[in-house]
């Protein structure tokens, strides 16, 4: 009897906690897992973002590029303008880019709030037009707009929780956690992952259109990402990403559909960065002290 009441209560708490973070996501309307709110996790990312940025701004490694800089900002203003039309809330978003100084790290993020950073690495082995950095920076800017950092803070705590409530039905609390981490990293984190990689593409690749930049410039940027990786890559079905030619192929039917929005005629309005120390306060200002 006691068994069955344990994993009765282990049951009840999981179908608890899948009912109470049921959501629809922005834009898309795809279902969601939100156990944490947007406006948690944005509350929560402002010093992750800071402490994320302080080792290489000790290291002398933030912003050193200027012409960079001045090119990535212009091309994120005109993405966050059009992303605002989106979410017109955003607006209200601590909206910052930095550049980190790595050149074999060819990658880019964005987290809840708009808080970015890009590597130049992406730029020294992409050699990315501003067509294509735009399809990179979009896709990140798609990630915040899709509250991507609220599902994986969610996805986290989900996976915690049902491995406790896993755990309580066992007589070996230990072997279970292991089990069940495994279990909810290949059946609930990656599925995920792939889905939300995928909505950010169809999400940057309009930002990008609507921007004014060449949606097809998102197929180029991929055959280059896939040359600079040697063609390698994990099997798709234990990626956190599509596979390199997936993911070609799916932007490649896209684009069609996204031309009209580049063709347009007019100029694309352009978000003016704050300057941080006055927008987030004494966080910022601990780094810029660091960054001089």
């Amino acid at each position: 009897m006691a068994l069955i009441g344990k994993n009765k209560l282990a049951v009840m708490l999981v179908l608890a906690l899948f009912l109470a973070g049921c959501a629809s996501a922005p834009i898309t309307g795809r279902s969601q897992f939100l156990l944490i709110s947007e406006e948690a996790a944005i509350k929560a990312s402002e010093p992750a973002y800071f402490e994320m940025l302080k080792k290489p701004a000790e290291e002398g490694k933030i912003d050193n590029d200027a012409r960079l800089k001045a090119r990535v900002e212009a091309i994120s203003g005109r993405l966050i303008a059009q992303a605002i039309k989106l979410r017109p809330e955003t607006a209200n978003w601590k909206w910052s880019i930095h550049i980190i100084d790595e050149p074999e790290t060819v990658n880019a993020w964005a987290m809840a709030g708009g808080r970015m950073a890009l590597y130049t690495g992406l730029v020294e082995k992409i050699g990315p037009t501003d067509d294509e950095l735009a399809q990179v920076l979009g896709h990140e800017i798609a990630h915040a707009l899709a509250k991507h950092t609220a599902e994986k803070m969610s996805v986290a705590l989900a996976s915690d929780l049902a491995v406790t409530a896993v755990a309580v039905s066992q007589d070996n609390s230990g072997l279970a956690l292991a089990g069940a981490s495994l279990a909810a990293a290949l059946a609930v984190k990656l599925p995920n992952s792939r889905t939300a990689e995928s909505e950010a593409d169809r999400i940057g690749i309009e930002l990008a259109a609507r921007a004014g930049y060449d949606p097809r410039a998102a197929v180029s940027l991929w055959k280059k990402m896939k040359s600079v990786s040697g063609g390698k890559a994990p099997p798709e079905l234990l990626s956190t990403h599509p596979a390199p030619q997936t993911r070609i192929e799916s932007l490649r039917d896209l684009a069609p559909e996204m031309l009209p929005y580049y063709q347009e005629p007019g100029e694309r309005p352009v978000y003016r960065f704050k300057p941080e120390a006055e927008q987030l306060g004494s966080w910022a200002r601990r780094l810029s002290r660091v960054i001089g």
